[in-house]
């Protein structure tokens, strides 16, 4: 605008109020818009010259100002609390042009249907009762509770309440896992009502003693959730900093009062019904308290208390766009000035607060969005968790991007933009290329075959022909065993089968013989099958490997000379070695027959070769080994159901043959790291992601 253009007309129903005092030592001013109850903090020369406002023109007033006070403006001034008296929307609309201006304004703050739903979804008011002439009559009653006797009365309570509370800990402690039940939890929803309701009449109650309004008083929704919410916004119009920190301070207080009394009722009452009440209050206001209303990371009482205490009205918007100018700097060093001159120290203190505010709401959001998946059914609940992760999640990444994107060419050129994307060039290539192809599992080493050989009948160990460690091929004799029962079954077999032949060869010579022919034949075919199985008997006697492998298990109390009974084992054989490995269903298709792997023993042991042999293309059911489960210290987290332990997740048996084929006297546990097909990190991540989108959604 011009020098001598006429200055637009401000609205007659603002009112201007005195402030405090800003950090310089400066006078403020606040403004009031009572049709929307919007307050806006005015610096000294914009005061000075709505002061003026009525000369007309920028030249005048700036002049004006500049002849008046000690201030030094000029009429560029003025057209800036011009161009801001606009956008807030604080003029009065006179001509055509003007029209055009809340026009356009509004169409700026236009949004679709769906964004407008998916931003009442998260966040929507609904105003209840208009209590101002309520809390009118309501005041003179309660009053009293802001003086000092019951503010010393409440003290005293607070100090025996605790003292009782923590001698009686554990049974405090006990009671409030009790509640963890439908009627506990319910009892819980009933008093966090009570003490919200409680909560909220503290700030309307402390407003109202200093003279203010209180318009509404409703519910707000936050992602669904019910939150009792007062209208205190008129608090803006006290200078005094501490009577605005006692109205923002008034709920956390006005619980803490109830929490104290609720507590020292509880170690005084005896067991019963109020004695639970007063548990479920006194449980309730402390953790909504402390644990809730305190944080300054979201817009609750906390947040205001810290505003109020720093003076700093919209103290996140301007700590985020502090921390968002800074951040540019450090990493583009686009020289652009800050957007708010402070003392170094709050300067700092407010970046670190910025980033303090994300993370906690990265955590929280990531949270929420959880919760909202985990209590809806599933394609709601996928849908409201996208939206969650959309709105809080991406969202502010994609507008800092955009950011950046209209500065492109200042970044372009800037020599620290030129480090700076060469050092995300170093974070972000290992995250995107397919450099890693290890495939890691838990994995146990095993014989691959095993058997125990025991003494087939009882006897007496004759010789043990080989030692633990030793090679055998199959068919070697390992032991002897000698059963003096069975020799002399054998012998008297082997007489018996003498005298039969004997009769049969004289049948032509003795007619005896000749009478009982056909009996002595039958005699002599029992007695030659006896002495056949008294043989076989005494051929298992020696026993022989039936593979080829290593002797392991040589029981060294056996001693040659021993009677030993089938129930004794004597020696086992094993067979080769082998790993048995678990690997992860987003791996498997990363793996095949062939690949070489390495096994590495848990605790302290040489690493071995291995390469893959067999792939199972069924996930495991059950696990055949329990050590490798999570409950018996194995790395595979696994339940029981019934008798089995059932994995957590879809895992695949990988069997893998070892090289170096030695003895294994016990399973193994520990990993093997396969050389399968390389993938990024970053892949595998989104992979992993979109399988279970997809197995969420029912697709």
């Amino acid at each position: 605008m011009s020098a001598a253009a006429v200055l637009p007309s401000l609205r007659d129903e603002l009112t201007i109020l005195e402030g405090p005092s800003g950090h310089d030592g400066a006078p403020t001013w606040t403004l009031h818009d009572p049709l929307r109850n919007q307050f806006f903090r005015l610096s000294w020369p914009v005061f000075e010259m709505l002061s003026r406002w009525h000369l007309g023109a920028a030249d005048a007033v700036a002049g004006a100002v500049s002849a008046e006070t000690t201030l030094n403006l000029e009429p560029g001034d003025v057209a800036d609390v011009v161009e801001f008296l606009a956008r807030s929307q604080l003029l009065k609309t006179v001509t055509a042009q003007d029209v055009a201006r809340l026009l356009a304004l509004h169409d700026a703050h236009r949004t679709g249907w769906l964004t407008w739903a998916l931003h009442h979804y998260l966040f929507f008011r609904v105003p209840l009762v208009r209590p101002d002439r309520l809390l009118d009559a309501l005041l003179p009653f309660v009053a009293w509770m802001g003086g000092r006797i019951f503010r010393l009365a409440t003290l005293a309570a607070l100090v025996p309440g605790l003292l009782l509370a923590g001698r009686q800990w554990d049974r405090f402690a006990a009671t409030f896992v009790d509640h963890f039940s439908v009627e506990g939890l319910a009892s819980f929803a009933v008093a966090l009502g009570a003490a919200k309701v409680v909560h909220e009449l503290g700030h309307a109650l402390a407003a109202k003693s200093y003279g203010l309004r209180v318009p509404t008083m409703g519910v707000a929704f936050l992602v669904l959730m019910p939150v009792l919410y007062t209208d205190v916004n008129e608090a803006w119009k006290l200078p005094d900093s501490r009577k605005r920190l006692t109205v923002s301070g008034a709920g956390i207080l006005a619980e803490l009062v109830l929490a104290a009394w609720a507590t020292l009722a509880w170690g005084l009452l005896p067991d019963g019904t109020a004695r639970s009440m007063a548990f479920t209050l006194a449980a309730t206001t402390w953790i909504s308290s402390l644990a809730i209303n305190l944080s300054p990371f979201m817009r609750f009482d906390g947040y205001f208390l810290v505003m109020d205490a720093l003076d700093m009205p919209n103290l996140h918007e301007r700590s985020f766009a502090l921390a968002r100018w800074h951040l540019r700097e450090v990493l583009f060093g686009l020289g652009e000035p800050v957007p708010e001159p402070l003392p170094p120290r709050i300067h700092a203190g407010l970046i670190v607060f910025a980033w303090t505010v994300w993370v906690y709401r990265l955590t929280l959001f990531l949270g929420i969005a959880v919760l909202v998946y985990a209590f809806f059914i599933k394609v709601v609940g996928v849908i409201l968790f996208a939206v969650e992760m959309g709105w809080f999640v991406v969202r502010p990444f994609i507008m800092e991007f955009r950011q950046w994107h209209k500065r492109a060419g200042a970044i372009r050129a800037g020599k620290r933009s030129r480090v700076t994307f060469g050092l995300l060039a170093i974070l972000v290539l290992p995250a995107v290329l397919p450099w890693n192809g290890r495939v890691s599992a838990p994995a146990l080493l095993k014989a691959q075959d095993h058997a125990t050989l025991y003494a087939p009948v009882p006897g007496i160990l004759s010789e043990i022909s080989v030692r633990s460690g030793d090679r055998v091929a199959a068919g070697t004799v390992l032991a002897r065993l000698d059963n003096p029962d069975l020799a002399l079954k054998l012998e008297q077999t082997g007489h018996r089968v003498s005298v039969l032949n004997y009769e049969l060869a004289r049948i032509g010579f003795d007619d005896t013989f000749r009478s009982r022919a056909q009996a002595t034949a039958q005699e002599l075919e029992t007695a030659l099958a006896e002495r056949a199985a008294l043989l076989r008997d005494r051929e298992r006697l020696i026993l022989l490997s039936g593979m080829a492998g290593i002797i392991t298990d040589v029981s060294p109390a056996l001693q040659p000379g021993q009677w030993i009974s089938p129930r004794d084992a004597v020696l086992g054989v094993q067979s080769g070695t082998q790993v048995e490995a678990y690997v992860a269903e987003d791996d498997l298709p990363r793996i095949k027959a062939g690949d070489r792997a390495t096994f590495i023993p848990e605790g302290s042991g040489a690493s071995r070769p291995a390469a893959v042999t067999a792939i199972d293309r069924m996930a495991v059911k059950a696990l055949a080994d329990p050590a490798m489960s999570a409950p018996y210290g194995g790395a595979i987290p696994a339940r029981f159901d019934g008798k089995a332990l059932v994995p957590d997740g879809a895992v695949y048996r990988v069997r893998l043959a070892v090289q170096d084929d030695g003895l294994v006297i016990a399973p193994l546990r520990g990993q093997v790291h396969i050389d399968g097909d390389a993938r990024s990190p970053a892949g595998r991540v989104l992979r992993a992601a979109a399988a279970v989108l997809v197995r969420e959604w029912g697709m």
